[in-house]
């Protein structure tokens, strides 16, 4: 930013940024968390994303509905850790304190969706075409809607592949947790994710295969579900470091 010669008002740019950290990751969430206007801070957001500070995500679900994340996880981690507290931190010998008082906001803010992000990019690069039943075209995530609860539940991983002239495949959907082990309730939250996705008509669900990704492992009835059904598929850390 330091080297960007058109930004004056540094401190907007950084509260932008801090809005972002703190989990806000759509323009009016930004907004609302700096008290101004949404067009106030599309100036501000696009220098961002011009300045690789920024990422936007289209949705993968929902049209002209992006979602903004921090590219660099080091900043994510001082917007997210070390401003709220800097004068803690300047206080010599506090940081084990600060620390313990921050890893419940870390594991939210920053490990959580920097391991999903991690999840998104195996798919799109990593993952054996086979084992998503085609090339990913693009990965993302998004929200999908519920008519019959009205709400929305978001999808961590979503993997689309190549349009032949139809409906473009959605060769994959996943969920991603970092703490937990997960087990048959989010197996079947997928399932009926699936089903809202394959509703809405947008994609073709046909071989649509549902992915857990975890990095505290799975129990035994998600092991004994991914043996029972050809389309669940159970991901370990040796899987996504390749050491599987």
């Amino acid at each position: 930013m330091a080297e960007e010669p058109d930004l004056r008002d540094t401190a907007l740019y950084l509260s932008v940024l801090a809005a972002v950290a703190d989990g806000n990751a759509t323009r009016g969430g930004m907004a609302g968390y700096l008290e101004r206007k949404a067009t106030d801070i599309a100036h501000p957001i696009n220098v961002l994303e011009d300045a690789g500070l920024l990422h936007r995500d289209a949705d993968a679900f929902r049209d002209n509905r992006p979602t903004y994340r921090i590219a660099e996880p080091l900043i994510g981690f001082y917007h997210a850790i070390m401003r709220p507290v800097w004068d803690q931190l300047e206080r010599p010998g506090s940081a084990a304190r600060v620390w313990q008082a921050s890893r419940r906001r870390f594991v939210s803010n920053v490990l959580r969706p920097h391991f999903e992000q991690v999840c998104r990019d195996w798919a799109l690069h990593h993952a054996d075409p086979e084992l998503l039943g085609g090339l990913p075209a693009r990965v993302g995530h998004g929200v999908v809607h519920d008519p019959k609860a009205r709400t929305g539940h978001e999808v961590d991983v979503a993997v689309i592949g190549i349009a032949d002239g139809a409906k473009p495949p959605l060769l994959a959907i996943g969920e991603a947790k970092w703490n937990d082990t997960m087990g048959a309730a989010h197996i079947e939250r997928l399932r009926h994710l699936r089903d809202l996705v394959t509703l809405a008509g947008r994609y073709d669900t046909t071989n649509t295969q549902l992915m857990c990704f975890s990095g505290a492992g799975f129990n035994d009835k998600a092991h004994a579900a991914a043996a029972a059904a050809p389309d669940i598929r159970l991901i370990d850390l040796a899987t996504l470091y390749g050491q599987a």
